[in-house]
């Protein structure tokens, strides 16, 4: 009876893949029309994927041959004293500029969405700029704003009686708030337009009834709006997860002048750390081991993320 079921089973496997395949070649010419798709995913997306995993296991320099070392990239990675410093540094700025970036973004979309104030739509655009402005642009002016004897900010400050600050001399404090500084000014705007889109989704009839019952603002913010707008408060979680975590351009151009990462390495990211040791020293291997790496981060804080706050509803 066992050999019977087991012959059934194959039967029927075998004679569902026939059928997908006779459904696919009815459908040949739709498959012709997707497949660029494909073969450029393969080439741009999935390759690379590939190659850099097998790469994470080889010493290679970008040129000769390969030498295979195994889980060597990886053990030697633990060990670097340069790549906690990067780990350490990422959280840091990724903490002390998302929650606050997050938080005035919730509040300022929530602000133009009730009607408080006038011209939305020109407000809405002022926020938003700041994220379509090009980053070597903002880099530069922001740099000359953080100059020591000149800049902008420390003007202000002796102004008011108060000592400048040397944001890239001194023990490298200041090089982290002046990256921090310049990731919120930036990418503050973007978050408070998703903010604003979910709220726009969130039916005025339920608002409405919350007013005629005498609901204050505050009231209405946290009881109403933030559970409705739980699954576009995840969606961005997620987003400064993999932004937080793979930030390369504010600390890159701030302190691309000076050593790796700053004075101390106060500024020094994975990101950042990848980029010198893959393009910089020639470490293909070990900078595609810090990619997994860093992949494997984003990918817990993810799940983590998916479990605290539950899971976005699915598209219709």
């Amino acid at each position: 009876m066992t050999s019977i079921a087991i012959q059934s089973g194959i039967r029927n496997r075998a004679n569902r893949v026939s059928s997908i395949w006779k459904e696919m070649k009815k459908a040949w010419v739709a498959y012709v029309y997707i497949s660029p798709f494909y073969f450029i995913f393969a080439i741009f997306g999935a390759f690379p994927l590939l190659y850099s995993l097998y790469l994470s296991f080889q010493m290679w320099t970008g040129h000769g041959p390969m030498l295979f070392v195994g889980l060597g990239n990886y053990e030697f990675l633990l060990q670097d004293r340069l790549f906690w410093v990067a780990l350490w540094n990422t959280v840091v700025i990724w903490i002390a500029a998302h929650i606050p970036m997050l938080f005035v973004a919730l509040v300022l979309a929530y602000i133009l969405n009730s009607g408080l104030v006038r011209f939305r739509r020109f407000f809405e655009t002022i926020y938003f700029t700041p994220m379509v402005t090009s980053t070597v642009a903002v880099a530069f002016v922001f740099m000359t704003m953080y100059g020591f004897r000149f800049g902008l900010i420390n003007f202000g400050l002796k102004s008011i009686g108060l000592p400048a600050i040397d944001w890239w001399g001194g023990s490298g404090f200041w090089i982290k708030p002046a990256i921090i500084i310049l990731f919120i000014w930036r990418w503050t705007g973007w978050n408070m337009v998703i903010y604003l889109a979910g709220m726009q989704g969130i039916d005025p009839e339920l608002i409405d009834a919350a007013k005629v019952d005498g609901a204050k603002h505050s009231q209405i913010f946290l009881y109403i709006t933030l559970p409705l707008l739980k699954p576009v408060i995840l969606f961005t979680l997620i987003l400064s997860f993999v932004g937080g975590i793979t930030i390369f351009d504010e600390p890159y151009l701030l302190t691309w002048m000076q050593t790796l990462g700053g004075t101390n390495y106060s500024g020094l990211t994975l990101s950042l750390y990848l980029y010198n040791e893959g393009f910089v020293r020639g470490h293909l291997g070990y900078a595609a081991a810090i990619a997994y790496i860093v992949t494997a981060i984003i990918l817990i804080l993810s799940i983590v993320n998916l479990k605290l706050f539950g899971k976005p509803p699915s598209a219709a």
